[in-house]
């Protein structure tokens, strides 16, 4: 229990240290989100319009909120952090965005509301050999790994922003991060 302290006190030291700062990686990483993941939607969308097979019967409302819902939190964190909204951005990530993506993850893997066969049915034939390979047991594999990772992150996002606002409220006003 106190290596997870420690190791808790080092990110939060290391998060104090660039506070203000936003990253290279971040906005490179912003950038990337903000550009792929209106085509990966769209590609979905796509799938729902032309009635592919690809959505099952179980793919209901609650599914479409959850499937297009996570790359729409992605998209709007990632461009309030290119905003320089640093805070809000984090905030959004750490008290529900990451939740919501886990829930998202979690829900669809167990639903399962797809059909894998006919996953790469919307790109022009000479493509779709580029997506063929993913299977529904590849892709229910990654719906778990996808649910573990923004679980755990959910978790470790939301304690180091409650320390990190402890941190900067201890924080004498003349030391106080601009």
């Amino acid at each position: 229990m106190s290596k997870l302290k420690e190791w808790l006190s080092e990110l939060v030291e290391e998060e104090l240290e660039d506070y203000d700062k936003l990253s290279v990686d971040d906005r490179v990483i912003s950038v990337i989100v903000i550009l792929f993941f209106p085509l990966i939607a769209c590609y979905l969308l796509a799938h729902q319009l032309f009635s592919t097979g690809f959505f099952t019967a179980s793919f209901g409302p609650l599914e479409m909120v959850l499937l297009y819902g996570t790359p729409i939190y992605w998209i709007f964190t990632c461009t309030v952090l290119l905003l320089e909204y640093i805070d809000l951005s984090r905030d959004v990530d750490s008290f529900g965005g990451l939740a919501f993506a886990a829930i998202a993850f979690g829900w669809l893997s167990v639903v399962f509301p797809f059909d894998f066969v006919y996953f790469a049915d919307v790109l022009p034939e000479p493509l779709q050999f580029l997506l063929q390979w993913m299977s529904n047991d590849i892709a229910r594999v990654l719906l778990v790994i996808g649910f573990i990772v923004h679980l755990f992150l959910a978790i470790l996002a939301g304690v180091m922003r409650v320390k990190v606002r402890k941190a900067l409220a201890n924080t004498p006003k003349d030391k106080e991060i601009e």
